[in-house]
């Protein structure tokens, strides 16, 4: 039985030289990757606030209080 092959793209890395990636490329791909962190946070931030879905928070929110109070009180001792 032979030994798995490595992926294409797995061949490729040892062939790839890290200490020679220009500073400025790898500054420029950390740029595009914040930029587009941030945007995605922008329209996560953006879709909770819509109607729909920030009455759907909401009321998320008041049936786990309710249900977290009904716990609290069970665990209360009988008087």
């Amino acid at each position: 039985m032979s030994a798995p092959m490595a992926p294409a793209w797995y061949e490729g890395l040892a062939m790839l030289d890290i200490t020679r990636i220009d500073p400025l490329t790898a500054e420029h791909r950390l740029e595009r990757s914040v930029a587009t962190v941030l945007r995605t946070i922008d329209a996560v931030q953006a879709e909770r606030q819509t109607p729909p879905v920030r009455a759907a928070r909401q009321r998320l929110g008041q049936v786990y209080c309710l249900s977290r109070l009904a716990r609290a009180k069970e665990r209360l001792p009988l008087r």
